[in-house]
Parts: C-alpha cells; sequence; structure tokens
C-alpha cells in the first residue's frame, strides 16, 4: 500500500502536550470520562475537575448502544448516558462553549457507526470547530481508514488515533504506523476496558518491542486504576490513560454536589504518581 503524504500544519496540543511531558521528565497524565454522564449538565464541571487535577489530555467517551470495547463500568456509564440524552452533536457543543477554559487537548473515544452517520467530511469539520483535538476510532480498522478517513480529520487539524494490543500482528503494527497521528494507544491486555488488580507481566517487554517500530507517543490503557500502576506504567511509557476507576467514582457519586471535587482529588493522586520524584510502585505488577 502506498504511503500516505500528510498535510503540512503547525504543531498542535497534543502533540506540544508530549513534547512538555518529555521535557519535564514524565509520562503524560490521561484520564477519561463517559460525556453525559451522569449528565451533559455535569460535563464542563468535570472536565474542569479533570484539568485542575492534573489531567495533560481529556479522553471523552461518546456514548454508544453498542459499545464492544468497553467493559461493564463503561457500558453502565454509556447506558446513563444515553438516557439523560447525550448525542454527538450535544458533546461537540459542550466542548464549543467551555473550550475557552479548557487548556488541555481533548480526544473523543467512539464508534465509526456515529461518524459514518454525520459522514466523515461533516464530522470532521464540526469537531475542529468545536476545539476537539483528536478522535480515536476503536472500531474501525487502519488500514480502511488510512485512505478516507485519517487524512479527512487530519486535513482539519485533528489527529487520527489508533488502538494496538499484545495480539497485534506486525501489518496491524504497520497499519497504525501509517494511519495515526498524535499518540497510539496501546490496550495493555486484550480485553475490554475495566479496573485491574494488575498488570500484565509481559508489558514492559511489549512496549521496548514496539518503540522498536513506532516513532509516535505511546500511551497506554485498558486496566490502570491505582496510583502504583500508573507510576510504573508512566516509568515506560510517554502517556498514562485511567478511565474505568474515574467513571465508577463517577457512578457513585453521580447525585452528589461534590463530585467534581471528588473526581479531581482522584486524579490529582492518580497524575501525582506519574511526575518525577512519585515513590517506587513495588506492587504493581
Amino acid at each position: 500500500m502506498r504511503t500516505r503524504i500528510w498535510p503540512r500544519r503547525p504543531q498542535n496540543r497534543i502533540a506540544a502536550t508530549f513534547a512538555r511531558c518529555r521535557r519535564e521528565g514524565r509520562a503524560a497524565f490521561i484520564p477519561f470520562i463517559m460525556a453525559g454522564d451522569p449528565s451533559l449538565d455535569a460535563l464542563p464541571g468535570l472536565m474542569l475537575a479533570l484539568e485542575d487535577g492534573g489531567a495533560d489530555l481529556i479522553e471523552l467517551g461518546v456514548p454508544f448502544s453498542d459499545p464492544i470495547a468497553d467493559g461493564p463500568i463503561n457500558q453502565r456509564a454509556a447506558t446513563r448516558a444515553l438516557e439523560a440524552g447525550t448525542t454527538l452533536s450535544a458533546i461537540l457543543h459542550v466542548v464549543a462553549e467551555r473550550r475557552d477554559r479548557i487548556g488541555v487537548p481533548i480526544v473523543l473515544f467512539t464508534y465509526f457507526n456515529l461518524i459514518h452517520r454525520r459522514g466523515v467530511e461533516r464530522f470532521a469539520e464540526q469537531a475542529a470547530a468545536s476545539g476537539v483535538d483528536g478522535v480515536l476510532c476503536v472500531d474501525l480498522p487502519p488500514d480502511e481508514a488510512e485512505e478516507e478517513v485519517s487524512p479527512v480529520l487530519a486535513a482539519h487539524g485533528l489527529d487520527p488515533i489508533f488502538l494496538l494490543a499484545p495480539t497485534s500482528t506486525e501489518e496491524r503494527v504497520k497499519s497504525v504506523v501509517r494511519a495515526s497521528r498524535g499518540f497510539v494507544y496501546y490496550a495493555s491486555r486484550s480485553a475490554v476496558t475495566g479496573e485491574k488488580a494488575t498488570l500484565p507481566a509481559e508489558l514492559l517487554g511489549d512496549l521496548r518491542r514496539l518503540r522498536r517500530r513506532v516513532k509516535l507517543p505511546i500511551a497506554v490503557g485498558f486496566g490502570i486504576s491505582t496510583a502504583e500502576q500508573a507510576r510504573a506504567v508512566g516509568a515506560v511509557a510517554d502517556g498514562v490513560i485511567v478511565g474505568s476507576t474515574l467513571v465508577r467514582l463517577i457512578e457513585e457519586h453521580g447525585s452528589d454536589p461534590e463530585l467534581p471535587a471528588r473526581l479531581e482529588a482522584r486524579v490529582r493522586e492518580l497524575a501525582a504518581a506519574t511526575r518525577p520524584g512519585a515513590p517506587e510502585a513495588l506492587e504493581a505488577w
């Protein structure tokens, strides 16, 4: 397959964020929440709480009725968000309204059906206009995206982001490298999202081998839920992605007026573990 020539553009917020974290000698901390859970009205306050707690980049899940990459915690969050009337258009509207108050990059975690129904060009135009920086479409194969989806996103200043996993073939790695901008999302285990007591024993070796083939920053997610795990992953990856444990906190305290403060405190604890000087994580593996 021929190599795609990407359009030239200035360094965007995602690239600048990873470059800054690299200069500071640490991994980027990337929290995930489901947009619209517990409500769209709560989303601006929760995004601010994530940033105030130390998020370097925010992942917003777009609720979908058949979330094949999500575990039970995130599935329940998507159901609550859909029942609350959350739509892709509504999420983009909230992001656009509050973008001037959020200083960190925003990535949408979504499924291709939602993009296809809108049309790739229209979606890219609207997402970019709202202030979104990147799009992770978890069920879109990178080789299919390479010709018609990734170039459209990139032309609008959006980074197309793709998943790799321990089971990814050499051809899959090559496809992801060709189709990706911003960073590569590495799933630490070949399973759905969710909290896990330990990290996979082979993760360190997998990341070292992958580093030789992938020049973009590599952010690791799926199963990272404690400060100890965040510290261990941050020592070997460019980014640490934490989702389910934060989504569970929202589930447990969704009606609490102190939810943003609770979320900020939890993010602060996790983000601090990725900073220089954090205590060694002896129990993470």
